[in-house]
């Protein structure tokens, strides 16, 4: 054997034994130490799979619109999770509590990827509602905003 073959011999054991030790392989001959790299690979693309779907999951998770409402005295504390902020839509949802005679007291909005609002209304007391008037007017103010009618969004009711 040549001078030049065995440096080649040579890098490709040394190839041999990085891709060994990467796949965690406890191998000994260059046919089981690619096999398990082969096995190896086969795993990496059925993680890569799981990891895309858990991934979609978590999308769909945040595109969901979620509001609750609690009675604080004689208002209410909204809390409003959308996965996709549009333009307009703390207006939508201010004039939603407008409509129903409430007053925002204090307010603490976030609008960039996401969009996130809690806020503290009082009631206008000429006129009566209750949580669920509350929450059905801002997922109203949701679906008009984003122009979906919510065919594509999943609004959690409770």
């Amino acid at each position: 054997m040549s001078s030049r073959e065995r440096k080649k011999a040579a890098a490709l054991q040394e190839k041999l034994q990085i891709l060994r030790s990467i796949t965690h392989s406890h191998a000994l001959s260059n046919t089981s130490i690619i096999m398990d790299a082969s096995k190896y690979i086969k795993e990496l693309k059925q993680k890569v799979v799981r990891l895309n779907q858990e991934i979609a999951c978590a999308q769909d998770a945040l595109r969901q619109n979620r509001v609750t409402v609690e009675t604080l005295g004689h208002g209410f504390l909204v809390n409003v999770f959308s996965g996709k902020s549009c333009p307009g839509l703390l207006g939508s949802i201010l004039e939603a509590f407008d409509e129903l005679g409430l007053s925002v007291l204090e307010a603490t909005a976030s609008c960039t990827d996401t969009f996130r609002l809690e806020a503290i209304g009082g009631e206008n007391l000429m006129e009566k509602v209750d949580e669920h008037v509350v929450k059905q007017a801002v997922l109203r103010a949701i679906r008009s905003c984003s122009g979906s009618g919510g065919d594509h969004h999943h609004d959690e009711e409770e």
